[in-house]
């Protein structure tokens, strides 16, 4: 919400040029810059979103100061350089009213940053205060709170977070809305990643129930129309975008009819506007769910429409999960040549590297979800063992951040070790399963451990099999 200090008739003070940064860039590409960032940010095992619009920000000085994720990639890159070398406000400068008189060091990875007292949130905010490193309750309060807010002159409709989640503004929605600018394109891009750091670390059911209303609140931002074309690209893309998180937490919140009508939305948006990303994007998602919701001849079609559409985009990372988007329909079909083939196809393309040109949104895709998705068109076939080796591999291989796809993978292993006659493995991968619940909130993966405790049921005198049988049935049923 809007600072008690500022007006609609005042405005704030014109951001400064990171003429500093800039000069680092040298040469290179806004879009190449971001992603040495993003190589950098591999390197020291943080993973931020960079792109091109972000490094645009910088340069422009509408963000005085990087969160802590980012100091700590730049200061990689620049060895022996402060924040100040590179052109930003010391962080106490940029944080409002209730700032702190002097600077704290950034926490370590999995501390928790202390944030100042009464901090101010205005319409300009020139902190990026993205850290990935806030616990649950507080970040997806900062999730709700930035996700729509009021920018320059126009009033949006607007989504804030409570610290229990997202609390739309109706009232908000239903005053009158001026035509919208880049401002309220970046609220709404920041919101759709913001929502999926959520979901990778938590799982979809906590955050699904809350999601609807700002996705209206997207919708109207489109109603309200924009001051430049450009502009309106870029809430369409969101818009679309958005509804595929949100159909995603409907998905793996096991809200099958719901996704559907998420996704079919987002693809009329690519569709209107032309936008083969958001369409290809669609297309991906609506092959999974149609994969999960058992009509593996939907799921087939889809991913190959997703091929089609996606191929102009020049990534190769995007054409490797697409093909195991189609391997997925083929295992669904018994078609174990068409599965293999799908596979082959998909390794290759994963080996030919990342590029600049894969999407943001596919943060998650590594070779841990390689072998994940793999593991689950083993199973599908029936190759328990084979399917097991997969999914141990990627439960290894994923990165710490996603702990809801460890929790997935984990589950998965637990599930093809019970099929393929090993129950006490299954019981031991199981616990680890459990024992990861108290941080993630998924039915899917819920639902893939009662699977499991049915299988195991007969070998409940197998070693560990009774314990991980009563914790599982101690667990409190979803709603």
């Amino acid at each position: 919400m809007a600072s008690s200090t500022m007006t609609s008739s005042q405005s704030p003070r014109p951001p400064r040029p990171n003429l500093a940064f800039r000069e680092l860039r040298g040469q290179r590409s806004p879009a190449e810059f971001a992603a040495a960032v993003r190589r950098a940010a591999r390197e020291i095992g943080e993973r931020v979103s960079c792109d091109a619009r972000y490094v645009g920000r910088v340069e422009a000085g509408e963000i005085r100061c990087p969160n802590y994720a980012y100091e700590r990639v730049f200061l990689h890159m620049f060895p022996g350089r402060t924040l100040t070398d590179l052109g930003f406000a010391p962080r106490s400068s940029v944080r409002g009213r209730g700032a702190r008189a002097t600077e704290v060091a950034p926490p370590a990875p999995g501390a928790r940053p202390v944030h100042a007292t009464g901090e101010t949130w205005g319409a300009y905010e020139p902190y990026d205060t993205q850290d990935p490193y806030e616990t649950y309750d507080n970040e997806e309060s900062d999730v709700l709170r930035r996700a729509f807010m009021t920018g320059g002159g126009a009033t949006v409709a607007a989504a804030s977070l409570s610290p229990i989640g997202l609390a739309f503004d109706a009232t908000a929605a239903q005053r009158p809305v001026r035509r919208v600018g880049a401002g309220e394109a970046d609220a709404l891009e920041e919101a759709v990643r913001r929502i999926r750091v959520l979901d990778d670390r938590h799982g979809a059911d906590g955050l699904y129930r809350r999601a609807a209303a700002p996705l209206r609140a997207a919708y109207a931002l489109l109603d309200a129309g924009a001051t430049r074309q450009t502009t309106a690209d870029r809430l369409h893309s969101g818009a679309g975008e958005l509804a595929i998180s949100v159909g995603w937490l409907a998905h793996d919140s096991g809200r099958y009819d719901d996704a559907r009508s998420h996704y079919a939305e987002a693809l009329a948006t690519a569709r209107m506007t032309g936008d083969p990303a958001l369409e290809s994007h669609a297309f991906c998602n609506t092959a999974f769910l149609a994969r999960d919701a058992g009509r593996p001849r939907e799921a087939l079609r889809a991913a190959q429409a997703a091929q089609r559409v996606g191929r102009v985009l020049g990534s190769d990372r995007l054409m490797s999960l697409l093909a195991l988007r189609e391997a997925g329909g083929w295992a669904g079909l018994a078609d174990r040549t068409g599965c293999e083939q799908a596979l082959a196809r998909a390794q290759a393309l994963y080996e030919r590297g990342p590029s600049d040109a894969d999407p943001e949104w596919m943060s998650f895709y590594g070779e841990a979800e390689l072998e994940g998705l793999e593991a689950q068109c083993w199973s599908s076939l029936g190759d328990w063992p084979r399917a097991a080796r997969h999914a141990r591999r990627a439960a290894q291989l994923q990165d710490p951040h996603f702990t809801r796809n460890i929790a997935l993978y984990t589950a998965e292993l637990a599930d093809d070790l019970a099929r393929g006659g090993r129950p006490d493995e299954a019981a031991t991968a199981g616990m680890r399963v459990l024992d990861l619940l108290g941080q993630v909130q998924s039915s899917r993966v819920q639902s893939m451990l009662a699977g499991t405790a049915r299988v195991l049921l007969p070998h409940r005198r197998a070693s560990g099999v009774s314990t991980f049988l009563e914790r599982h049935a101690g667990l409190p049923r979803s709603a």
